[in-house]
């Protein structure tokens, strides 16, 4: 029992590492050590000597790196070690991989079409190589049928769409962006009736087939035409995000659209109808009759002139006051455009019984943040109104706003609206209104408790949930990292700043802190971090500046107080002890001895004829999430994985999770 557990414990290691390869003496291990020496020969730099142990004077189960394991040569991923070169067509050889990853790196030349020999391949990641270029042969097709992901994004491939995609029926992951693919989403997209990602083109009807879509993300394409009715088909579709396209017609009004809470359709100028809550104009306008036209003609002599004339003044008196009593130029607020609608102070205030006590919900650095009822108590919102008496408070909002107006994701918290005005001592007021989280924050969550009877006792959170959680972080550091809109550095990723709505679907916030970046340079630092040390990357905790690594790191903590349930605060962190070393030290025998008990009992509480298979699942899926969260904080920013990667295991992890029927 002992021996089996410690294969298993092995092989989620060998999965998670950054170059393990699975191998044992077969009667095709002389082809398959010439086919791993020739891909050698092939790469021209390997600065992190990945390969430096692979030579022709041992078998290739003694290189460093590769477990010696009873499952033949299984498992190949090479990602992440800056490795330069070509693809030799010989790897091919190797028929019996089932995982090949050689992502980010700089490998260049064509896709090899001998790929397809791959007949047992399940997962095949080739992004993030910049200099991969050319089509993509349609006899990607003949692979596995089996293949379950394949990632290609972030290369320079061209083209149509590969066709040979059409044949793999099984694909559940499939990312394509990032490349220079021509022409329109094909038809035969709507046959792979398990995809769950989709991407940009126009939009076919045919997608309205993938009868287990749950999430489809189309926005910030170039997207044309109207909105095909078979997205009301849909049924277990529960995100869907159109913005910012050229989309125009009618938008439908049954299925998805029904619900607008869970429908983005902003920036497509053109649409109209829909469901009265998504503020479109009417599809049918009434012609405008000869005497209306008169009165306008009025209306366009008389009243404009004159309402021009005293709004002139107002602007005047009011920037009058204002100059009296600033000593500084006020950052304004960032245009958000007519899709937002108009709140007063006067609403906020009401929203809140006065900004009252008993509705404030939280506190930060710069802001308050209060629950409210907007639109005649339709709406419960969550109303962060800034200090401005703080230094730092009017950047932060500027900041916020910044960021926002860019960014449409179904995991960060939705903005309803802005306010910038006066407030009824004629102080200056700036607040920005979310949609309301009813379950709190993650640090609530975790850490607070609840009475039940004489004992107070942790919030129960299961395997299930602590997963689905981190996907959703992920997800939403992945969109603000590589997303349409440029680089974004949260800056800021903490407990507190994770929210849980109704569904238990996390959404981060708080943008108060986020950076732009519009290359691949590291932005600086112009103004100190609140984020606690224990959070922040050591660069950033020593003046170091702001990247996109250091809300990696940030995220690799906050996972492993996910799973452990305790604050990287914790008072047993002392001494040069810190939450990512003592994961490390424990790292993988000590692990069901270090993690938060619940997680265990879970695991007792299943039934006795699933519980031993399950269980060693489980396991391993623990495992590899630990991992995942000792990749995102290593200590140099060079070494950590990026958030692309970080959610593509994260998913693989959530499918394999095991669950009860």
């Amino acid at each position: 029992m002992k021996a089996a557990a410690t294969g298993q414990l092995l092989l989620v290691l060998m999965v998670c590492s950054l170059h393990a390869v699975t191998c044992t003496t077969t009667p095709g291990d002389l082809a398959d050590r010439l086919s791993l020496l020739e891909f050698k020969k092939a790469i021209s730099l390997d600065p992190q000597q990945a390969l430096a142990s692979w030579n022709d004077s041992t078998h290739f189960c003694s290189w460093e790196g590769f477990p010696d394991l009873p499952l033949g040569l299984k498992q190949l991923d090479l990602g992440s070690n800056n490795l330069s070169g070509t693809i030799p067509f010989s790897l091919a050889n190797i028929t019996t991989l089932k995982g090949l990853g050689f992502n980010f790196n700089n490998i260049e030349g064509n896709f090899p079409h001998e790929f397809a020999k791959f007949l047992e391949i399940q997962i095949l990641i080739a992004s993030g190589n910049h200099l991969l270029e050319g089509h993509v042969p349609t006899s990607l097709g003949n692979l596995s049928v089996g293949l379950q992901t394949l990632l290609l994004g972030n290369n320079q491939l061209s083209g149509g769409f590969p066709s040979g995609i059409a044949n793999l029926h099984n694909l559940m992951w499939l990312v394509l962006s990032g490349n220079q693919f021509t022409g329109e989403v094909p038809e035969w997209l709507g046959t792979l009736n398990s995809l769950q990602n989709s991407f940009g083109g126009s939009i076919p009807i045919t997608i309205g087939n993938i009868s287990g879509l749950q999430v489809l993300n189309l926005s910030h394409n170039n997207l044309t035409g109207s909105i095909p009715m078979s997205l009301s088909n849909l049924r277990y579709l529960k995100q869907l995000d159109l913005s910012f396209n050229n989309i125009s017609g009618e938008v439908p009004l049954k299925g998805i659209f029904s619900n607008v809470t869970a429908v983005r359709i902003d920036g497509n100028p053109g649409l109209c109808g829909g469901p009265l809550e998504l503020h479109q104009l009417a599809c049918h306008v009434t012609p405008i009759n000869s005497s209306k036209q008169r009165r306008h003609s009025i209306v366009q002599k008389v009243v404009i002139p004159l309402s021009s004339i005293l709004l002139v003044a107002i602007v005047i008196t009011v920037m009058l006051v204002w100059r009296g009593k600033q000593k500084r130029n006020i950052l304004s607020l960032p245009s958000y455009g007519s899709k937002f609608p108009k709140v007063s102070y006067n609403d906020l205030a009401r929203a809140t019984c006065g900004f009252s006590a008993s509705n404030l919900i939280g506190k930060g650095r710069y802001s308050s943040v209060y629950k409210g009822e907007l639109f005649q108590g339709r709406t419960l919102v969550a109303i962060k109104v800034f200090r401005l008496e703080t230094g730092g408070a009017q950047q932060s909002f500027i900041a916020e706003c910044n960021a926002l107006r860019k960014l449409r994701h179904r995991n960060l918290v939705p903005i309803v609206t802005a306010c910038s005005s006066i407030d009824s001592s004629g102080n200056d007021f700036k607040a920005l209104v979310y949609e309301f989280m009813a379950q709190g924050d993650l640090h609530e969550l975790l850490h607070s408790t609840k009475c039940d009877g004489n004992t107070s006792t942790q919030i129960h959170v299961t395997m299930a949930q602590r997963l689905s959680i981190a996907v959703d972080v992920a997800d939403a550091l992945e969109y603000l990292h590589h997303g349409n809109q440029g680089t974004i550095v949260h800056c800021d990723l903490k407990p507190s700043n994770i929210l849980l709505d109704d569904n238990m679907t996390e959404h981060v916030g708080d943008f108060g802190l986020a950076r732009f970046k519009v290359d691949s340079a590291a932005a600086s630092s112009t103004h100190s971090i609140s984020t606690s040390a224990a959070i922040m990357g050591p660069e950033c905790a020593t003046g170091g500046a702001v990247s996109s690594a250091g809300d990696v790191y940030s995220f690799g903590i906050v996972l492993l107080e996910l799973f452990l349930r305790r604050m990287p605060t914790d008072e047993m962190f002392d001494g040069g002890m810190n939450i990512t070393k003592f994961v490390e030290m424990n790292f993988p025998d000590m692990i069901p001895h270090i993690i938060d008990p619940q997680l265990l009992e879970e695991q007792q509480d299943l039934s006795q004829e699933t519980s031993f298979a399950m269980k060693e699942k489980s396991l391993e899926c623990l495992l590899s999430v630990l991992n995942i969260g000792l990749l995102c904080t290593k200590t140099s920013p060079n070494e950590r994985i990026c958030m692309q990667e970080v959610a593509a295991r994260l998913h693989e992890t959530k499918k394999a999770y095991p669950r009860e029927n």
